[in-house]
């Protein structure tokens, strides 16, 4: 059985009101292909609920009320209910989302036509190391389901990027990378061991990270006396606290009054940078990273052998990202199957993964 665990479907009025490719609206060509490269499951879903996966001036995904997400749900639930034996949907969920917003979600998660959650990897450029996630990563372990985590539709650090195609292919691929990484370096999967987390476009370039993580959380090279935590941001202004020209800022050695002798200045501190509030950083974030699952979505052989040996087979579950990838999805299949591994591996990836890992039992 091969399940694709990363596909999209869009209401026909969101192609009314927001720019999309059209293949995000045709149901019927979306399961014909699907019929034709042999794929029996495609789980769907929208990183953007009733939103735009495009830069939409006016437009906030993440200020969506309750009724519109709930409007956007039931469209889901009732196209799923038609075609029981060929999809499975995911619950949108903003990760930074107000009480009212993951009470939404989990009345939404009690409907069994959806199987897991879909979110993503920043929010208007927060990274998912902030406390403010608690709630949601707190609800989708208590939920016991797994987690997509896809790039939002304006990733960070490209604000000033005119070019969508660069947004779609480069932007997003980065902002999935850094979102995964926090996740490991940030400790969710230590406070909460039963999360199930799925990078989508193959976790980014979470498998170069091992290495890089462990380093972050134990960064020799500063001796001990790595910088206090903080955002940089702009000088204090003048006659604050600690800025240039107040009467509490820094100054140079001076010479004691009464002594004569010079002032040494103070000592930088003796520990690494400081946690956020309510959070402590994983003491293993490479081990953390291996906890992880990734798609096969990214369409590239290296990518994906990569994973392969990193991460294992084991943690790689079979997506397209189609609709909208216009790639052929007989060629996903046959990138799986040509990977140096054993068929036993391969039909792991192509199925066998999602089986274990999503409760598909149940019929909407």
């Amino acid at each position: 059985m091969i399940i694709d665990i990363h596909g999209h479907l869009s209401p026909p009025e969101a192609a009314e009101r927001f720019p999309m490719p059209p293949a995000l609206t045709d149901v019927d060509g979306m399961l014909a292909a699907r019929a034709e490269a042999g794929i029996d499951l495609t789980i769907i879903g929208s990183p953007v609920g009733a939103g735009a996966m495009a830069r939409v001036p006016g437009v906030d995904n993440y200020a969506q009320p309750r009724d519109r997400l709930r409007a956007f749900h039931a469209w889901m639930s009732d196209l799923i209910r038609r075609f029981p034996d060929q999809l499975r949907g995911y619950v949108y969920a903003n990760p930074f989302g107000d009480d009212d917003h993951l009470e939404g979600v989990r009345e939404t998660l009690a409907d069994p036509a959806f199987v897991g959650l879909i979110t993503t990897s920043s929010v208007h450029g927060e990274l998912l190391g902030s406390p403010r996630a608690d709630p949601f990563f707190a609800l989708a372990a208590e939920a016991g389901v797994p987690v997509l985590v896809h790039a939002p539709a304006e990733p960070a650090g490209t604000e000033r990027v005119e070019q969508t195609p660069f947004v779609e292919q480069i932007g997003r691929f980065g902002d999935v990378t850094l979102g995964m990484a926090m996740i490991a370096f940030a400790g969710w999967l230590d406070k909460y061991p039963g999360l199930r987390l799925i990078g989508a476009t193959g976790g980014g370039a979470l498998a170069l990270l091992p290495e890089r993580l462990q380093t972050a959380a134990r960064p020799r090279h500063w001796a001990g006396g790595a910088p206090a935590a903080g955002r940089p941001g702009k000088p204090k202004a003048p006659g604050a606290a600690g800025a240039p020209g107040s009467a509490h800022a820094p100054t140079a050695p001076t010479a004691s009054a009464a002594s004569g002798t010079r002032q040494a200045p103070a000592a930088p501190p003796a520990s690494g940078p400081a946690p956020a509030p309510g959070l402590t950083p994983s003491p293993d974030p490479a081990a953390a990273l291996r906890r992880m699952y990734v798609d096969t979505s990214p369409f590239s052989a290296a990518h994906l052998s990569l994973n392969a040996e990193v991460l294992g087979p084991e943690r790689m579950l079979f997506g397209t990202d189609s609709p909208p990838m216009a790639a052929p999805l007989e060629d996903f299949v046959h990138m799986v199957e040509k990977l140096p591994l054993d068929k036993a591996s391969q039909q792991l990836i192509l199925g066998g993964n999602a089986q274990a890992l999503f409760d598909l039992r149940s019929r909407p």
